[in-house]
């Protein structure tokens, strides 16, 4: 059985809530910046009795293989540009890493041509990428008094959550340039404009991302990709990514699931190639952390030249308390975060934790 875990959420690092692991009720985060809802669901995840906890989730036939999803869904208060919205992991102090990681991060790099990271830092590692490019699954929806439109139900079932960006065109900035600042006030007369706009769009991304439908077909549906993988090629294009602004009238739904982490019968990463690591080796004790945040524009923050070595026993950076009000401060290598999902270990499991001395490495099983 796998140890207990104790997810986190909120809307900073140092703004944290439990949220109950395979629960259909979802978590709420509002803030300035944000609001939304949030769920968490792990495959045979051991809860406070010591139980299994299960979850149809994962015997959908679309969901089949995968093994944890977080699910959100939720607008940002003020309109920010899709390139400036990123997801991914932040960290309090260096990671412990096995030999293998860098190959481990040229994979990541390979499966996700958008990530940005500096895993090995000495400081605050970091491995963040694009929103838009980097979500398996998908769904916009834009809501105001033109459209009459609903987001999808949240959480999605019985049926899992599907790619959906038809109204995608909503949210093109006028400019269509890097600048821009506020979504397209949309019109009936409005739409065939847009689309058109789209149409040169995708012709000249059309090295990148290979619709499986036509331009004339994506123009007709409202912009909508044939898949993730078309809609993640396309906005791989930091260019692409620029012509979409998210603003209040701006609903997105994601399930950001995958299979290489597995809960049970121990914690452990398994990524393509046979490689695997049991975590609880190098798991220093201090919260994994998924943010959505701010990208952050300027030079990087100077690394200090003889970084403090981290104690283990030090748990006074705990819950983001390092991060700094609402995380993205002046020395973060990212910035404004708006929203977050930390997790750790149970109190409970702290004490049978068996951790990994400096150095040591588990071999491929």
């Amino acid at each position: 059985m796998g140890p207990r875990l104790r997810i986190m959420a909120g809307s900073s690092p140092s703004n944290l809530e439990e949220l109950q692991v395979n629960s259909d009720i979802p978590h709420r985060i509002t803030s300035d910046d944000f609001d939304g809802q949030i769920l968490v669901y792990l495959k045979k995840s051991t809860g406070p009795d010591g139980k299994t906890l299960e979850h149809e989730y994962f015997e959908r036939e679309d969901r089949k293989g995968i093994t944890w999803s977080i699910q959100l869904q939720g607008r940002f208060t003020h309109p920010r540009s899709a390139d400036d919205i990123m997801f991914g992991n932040i960290f309090e102090r260096r990671l412990k890493l096995p030999k293998a990681a860098p190959a481990a991060i040229k994979l990541m790099k390979y499966m996700d041509p958008t990530l940005e990271q500096d895993i090995m830092s000495p400081t605050k590692p970091w491995a963040l990428s694009p929103l838009i490019s980097t979500m398996p699954y998908l769904a916009y929806t834009r809501i105001n008094s033109d459209t009459k439109t609903k987001p999808p139900p949240f959480p999605s079932k019985p049926k899992s959550l599907v790619e959906d960006t038809s109204q995608l065109h909503f949210a093109v900035a006028p400019s269509l340039g890097t600048g821009a600042t506020t979504p397209v006030q949309q019109s009936t007369n409005g739409y065939q404009s847009t689309a058109s706009m789209f149409k040169d769009m995708v012709k000249d991304s059309m090295t990148t991302a290979k619709p499986k439908k036509s331009i004339d077909d994506i123009q007709d549906s409202g912009f909508e990709f044939s898949s993730s993988s078309d809609r993640r090629a396309y906005f791989s294009s930091a260019d692409n990514r620029a012509k979409v602004v998210l603003g209040p009238d701006d609903v997105i739904t994601t399930d950001f699931c995958y299979s290489y982490l597995e809960f049970d019968p121990k914690l452990s990463l398994r990524i393509p190639g046979g490689i695997t690591f049991d975590l609880m080796r190098y798991w220093d004790r201090h919260p994994v952390m998924f943010v959505c945040c701010e990208r952050k524009r300027g030079p990087p923050p100077r690394q200090p030249s003889n970084p403090v070595e981290p104690d283990e026993n030090d748990n006074s950076n705990r819950h983001g308390k390092g991060f700094g009000e609402g995380g993205g401060g002046e020395e973060d290598p990212w910035g404004k975060v708006f929203w977050c999902l930390a997790i750790e270990l149970d109190k409970d499991e702290e004490g049978n934790a068996q951790w990994a001395d400096e150095g040591e490495e588990e071999g491929d099983e």
